[in-house]
């Protein structure tokens, strides 16, 4: 009996949430199309708003590159923070005749 009544809430669930009433549209339209799909599983998946199999791959590549281009810009921006951080600090250490403002700024943007 308890097996039962899960089976209703999930139901209950399913319907309230609007699931049962997209899936049985989506069953209808591949239904009635005149020439069936011979990927009828991507056929659902786009109707219910999923990439097709093609943009997905498209999509991880992308993906993969711009994890790429982060990694790679994360990098900098490490090295570049380190190197601000040695210049103030040579500048601190440093007596105030032996480096001048320009000397500091010249440093930092000739490295790029």
């Amino acid at each position: 009996m308890e097996k039962e009544a899960k089976k209703e809430a999930f139901r209950k669930y399913l319907e309230s949430a609007g699931v049962l009433d997209a899936l049985t549209k989506v069953l209808v339209a591949l239904f009635e199309q005149n020439d069936q799909p011979s990927a009828p599983l991507e056929f659902l998946q786009q109707k219910l708003g999923g990439p097709s199999i093609s943009e997905y791959e498209k999509l991880q590549a992308e993906m993969s590159d711009l994890q790429i281009k982060y990694n790679h810009l994360l990098a900098t921006h490490q090295r570049t923070c380190s190197e601000l951080e040695q210049l103030k600090h040579a500048s601190i250490t440093a007596p105030a005749g032996d480096m001048v403002e320009g000397d500091m700024i010249n440093k930092s943007t000739t490295r790029f």
